[in-house]
């Protein structure tokens, strides 16, 4: 069960981080990300995506996998028939799902929300050190993720930028600006920057439409950055968990109802794997692997429907998320007594 596990746990971790390189590599293209921070926004974001997935996805087949092989190659049968009793494969089962439960919840406690918090600051980090970048003569910047595009058909001795177009976009509004002169300004904390024009017109519409309005400026100022501070509150998923105890607030209750749900996750699947695992005469190895992954994802989107509901309300607090887990437990118990399963000849 273990080597299963790790198997199928490093598999999905691979393919999950190759999933992350192509997200982080896209988004920081948009925004132009300085290279020296996209290796840690990799990281960060897949020890997010690793500590809500992987403990509970890689245990259940992990389990479901090594059962499968002993079951097919008669293994098993032979370990009954000399004396293996079901406390004894509950307990191999539980050596390797209590440590599994445990490291998922360092990852969801503690992890997962540090992680969070370290890739909001480098993306501001990437932000303010995109503000260091100089506008280059004869190239198109693209600015807040592709909704401000500038270019310069040159640049003088003093730094001033010459034949200056800009364009915005602020939904479907369209905003086009020239102008024969224009100068970068950086604000005094190095927080943001606009770029003060001089003698230009401005277009602004929707287009398709025939609502456009047109001005002529001798002088107008355009802001280019400006949401690049760190927020003084952090985002509910990057707070520490000991900041999330005792709040009234119902979002502040669904993401720690949301953190402990998983390493409880861990223990269920684990529970209900082990029925699941059990293979009739002449049934392959992987048979059970489909209905295992079905299963799971029954799992997590019910999961993730309770927290909505949670937030929003639907469902009072007390009872939270923890009615999903109870519904999977019966079911994982009703499978183990069940005299049908109990003899494998369960479909």
């Amino acid at each position: 069960m273990a080597l299963n596990f790790l198997g199928v746990t490093l598999t999905l971790a691979a393919i999950l981080f190759v999933y992350q390189v192509g997200t982080v590599l896209a988004r920081a293209a948009e925004l132009q990300y300085p290279q020296a921070v996209v290796l840690g926004l990799i990281g960060l974001g897949a020890a997010q995506t690793f500590s809500t997935l992987l403990p509970p996805l890689g245990l259940l087949l992990g389990i479901v996998l090594a059962l499968g092989r002993l079951y097919h190659d008669s293994e098993m049968v032979a370990a009954q028939a000399c004396g293996l009793n079901a406390r004894r494969s509950y307990a191999a089962m539980l050596a390797l799902a209590l440590p599994v439960a445990a490291l998922s919840a360092w990852f969801s406690l503690q992890l997962a929300p540090q992680a969070a918090a370290g890739e909001a600051r480098l993306r501001q980090q990437a932000l303010q050190e995109g503000l260091k970048v100089p506008l280059e003569a004869g190239q198109f910047r693209s600015l807040n993720g592709g909704r401000t595009v500038v270019y310069a058909r040159s640049v003088d001795q003093s730094g001033d930028l010459r034949d200056v177009f800009i364009k915005r976009s602020r939904g479907d509004l369209v905003e086009t600006t020239v102008a024969q002169r224009a100068r970068r300004v950086i604000a005094a904390d190095g927080t943001s920057q606009s770029i003060q024009l001089f003698d230009g017109e401005r277009l602004e519409g929707i287009p398709g439409t025939q609502r456009y309005s047109l001005l002529r400026f001798p002088e107008a100022t355009i802001p280019l950055i400006t949401d690049t501070t760190v927020a003084a509150n952090l985002r509910i998923d990057q707070r520490p968990t000991m900041q999330l105890l005792g709040s009234a607030d119902r979002k502040v209750d669904a993401e720690l109802q949301w953190r402990l749900s998983l390493p409880v996750m861990s223990l269920v699947v684990a529970t209900f794997a082990m029925p699941l695992g059990r293979l009739r005469p002449r049934q392959g190895r992987y048979s059970r692997v489909g209905l295992a992954v079905l299963l799971f994802a029954s799992y997590s989107a019910l999961s993730f429907a309770a927290r909505s509901w949670l937030e929003r309300g639907l469902v009072p607090a007390s009872l939270g998320m923890w009615w999903v887990h109870g519904l999977f437990l019966l079911l994982a118990l009703a499978w183990i007594v069940s005299p049908r399963w109990r003899s494998g000849s369960g479909a």
